[in-house]
């Protein structure tokens, strides 16, 4: 194709796309509005500038460099989102150690990144000191503390977070430099083998930003986060940048609260002090924060939450509606920075009644601007979009992680045929919808029959008695495999797995899902194994199952 190409002038500013352009707006909007930590501190957005450029002068003076890796260790804070900012805008990469994996995950992390320099909180400094004669790369590290202790045992210890930038200068001018180059890493764990680090650029996260405020503050249907809202995380900044929420709301000087380490009671009010509107997380801390204490007999009118990185059920959209709050479902993953799609209800289903719009709330959504979507069969055949028709969901956008860092056959893998493999089960319909049917690993194979686990798990989750349930396929000698629900119930209830069934019929008279499909077998316990980042843990799940069976566990319940 033969396109026209015209040269810029001669003197013409080639504008980068960098994070530092993201900070200028939201301190044009709202100089004063503020950044909170905790009950412990509260500052405005002129402060965040002036800490990031003491920050960046600090790193600086350190010897941190244009391309050196800088990881950092914390909660949720107001420093993590300095370090969001002032370490890319150097030049250099931030890796977001997630400090729920085991110590020896983090170690292999940690060298695989090369990390240079280290922000410690003080909360983790036994957990770092005991990897710390096994790290290949590290020099410095550097204290972050809440309490009145700004010392510690930590090797290369230049000093602590607080000390330090009230020493340095308020001033800073970050460099231009390609967009091209890599801003943020971090490491994300599958079934088997080493985390794997993905990693995104300057040009890819300010491009998915602009796009994730513009899906979140401008689309009526999905209107979550304007200038005038109040935001608190509920997802570890550590994990997909918070899901890129803190540069968004960054760039639009949004009033901004982080709590810390996750404490429901803490975060209840966190709410009610700071009246927080907009919040996102997955659906066990909903469910985590719904039960806590603090959350009794409370009305959450006004709160909009975004719920991702597990499937949004029903029963639980119901039980937050109950209580005042909307939900809204999104998708993506650690590879996709992460979003790709976001519920959104047009004028048709607007007029197809609440019901309908509640299925379409909860689905995984229609594709953001810029996103292209695709499903393909197991030969890599594209597949119609036809709202019935199964394939593995393919993607396109540019902000997808370009590979895996250090492991170019994977990188291959994940981009087999120029589209980047989620490895979900889904359908697309007419109007674009994505409807996530289970992980392909997930899917249960029973009687010749394909299940999803994700359905089910709906449906299960619609009776009065349940508060949570996980469902996973187990190695059956008839049947190839069978589902295997385990469920937590509300305090003072009781279950059978015959209850269950009857519960279920009506959803095999209507079509919703086959008789094969009913779990023969359940387990009641108190708590289901869930991931890092709060995600139900299925392949400890069927460890554990297995293990109970051969074990003959007298508390699972058979039909």
């Amino acid at each position: 194709m033969q396109t026209r190409v015209i040269p810029p002038a001669e003197g013409a500013y080639q504008y980068p796309l960098l994070i530092k352009r993201l900070l200028m707006s939201g301190r044009r909007y709202e100089k004063t509005r503020e950044i909170v930590y905790r009950d412990q501190l509260r500052y405005s957005y002129l402060t965040l500038g002036e800490r990031i450029a003491r920050l960046a002068n600090v790193l600086t003076e350190a010897g941190v460099r244009a391309g050196d890796t800088v990881a950092v260790m914390d909660w949720d804070s107001h420093r993590y989102l300095e370090c969001m900012f002032a370490v890319p805008m150097i030049g250099a990469v931030i890796h977001t150690i997630n400090v729920r994996l085991s110590p020896e995950q983090i170690l292999f992390t940690m060298n695989h990144a090369d990390d240079k320099f280290v922000l410690v909180n003080s909360d983790f400094i036994g957990l770092y000191n005991g990897i710390a004669g096994h790290l290949k790369t590290v020099e410095k590290t550097l204290l972050l503390t809440d309490g009145p202790d700004k010392s510690a045992d930590l090797p290369g210890l230049i000093g602590e977070y607080e000390q330090l930038l009230e020493a340095a200068s308020p001033v800073y001018d970050f460099p231009d430099f390609d967009e091209n180059s890599v801003a943020t890493t971090f490491y994300t764990t599958g079934t088997t083998g080493n985390p794997k680090g993905v990693y995104f650029t300057h040009r890819q996260l300010v491009l998915h930003t602009l796009t994730e405020a513009a899906v979140v503050g401008s689309v009526d249907s999905t209107r979550l986060l304007g200038t005038n809202d109040v935001y608190m995380p509920i997802t570890p900044m550590f994990h997909v940048h918070a899901w890129g929420i803190p540069y968004a709301a960054t760039m639009m000087g949004i009033k901004q609260v982080y709590p810390g380490r996750y404490e429901p009671d803490m975060l209840v009010q966190l709410w009610q002090r700071e009246k927080v509107t907009f919040s996102h997380c997955v659906p066990t801390i909903l469910q985590m924060l719904l039960n806590c204490k603090a959350a009794a007999d409370l009305d959450f009118k006004g709160w909009k939450i975004i719920i991702g990185g597990s499937a949004l059920n029903r029963a639980l959209y119901q039980a937050a509606k109950a209580r005042g709050i909307q939900l809204t479902a999104a998708y993506g993953m650690s590879e996709t920075c992460p979003l790709i799609s976001c519920a959104h209800l047009n004028e048709e289903l607007l007029d197809s009644g609440d019901d309908e719009c509640i299925t379409y709330r909860i689905k995984a959504g229609v594709p953001v601007p810029l996103v292209e979507t695709a499903i393909v069969d197991t030969q890599g055949n594209f597949l119609p979009a036809d709202g019935q028709t199964q394939g593995e969901l393919v993607l396109r956008a540019p902000w997808l992680t370009m590979g895996y860092y250090r492991e170019p056959q994977k990188g291959a893998e994940l981009w087999q045929g120029g589209w980047l493999h989620t490895g979900d089960v889904a359908t697309l319909d007419a109007m674009g919808v994505i409807d996530i049917r289970d992980r392909i690993k997930d899917v249960i194979k029973t009687g010749g029959e394909w299940v999803s686990s994700l359905e089910l798990e709906d449906l299960i989750s619609r009776h009065a008695a349940i508060r949570e349930v996980a469902v996973v396929g187990i190695p059956d000698p008839q049947w190839g495999e069978r589902p295997f629900a385990l469920l937590v119930l509300h305090e003072g209830q009781a279950l059978s797995a015959a209850e269950l069934k009857e519960h279920l019929k009506p959803f095999v008279e209507l079509g919703h899902i086959n008789k094969w499909a009913i779990p023969s077998q359940i387990a009641l316990v108190t708590e289901i194994p869930k991931t890092s980042v709060g995600k139900l843990d299925k392949k400890r799940i069927r460890v554990e199952i297995l293990e109970w069976q051969a074990a003959n566990s007298t508390f699972l319940s058979t039909l």
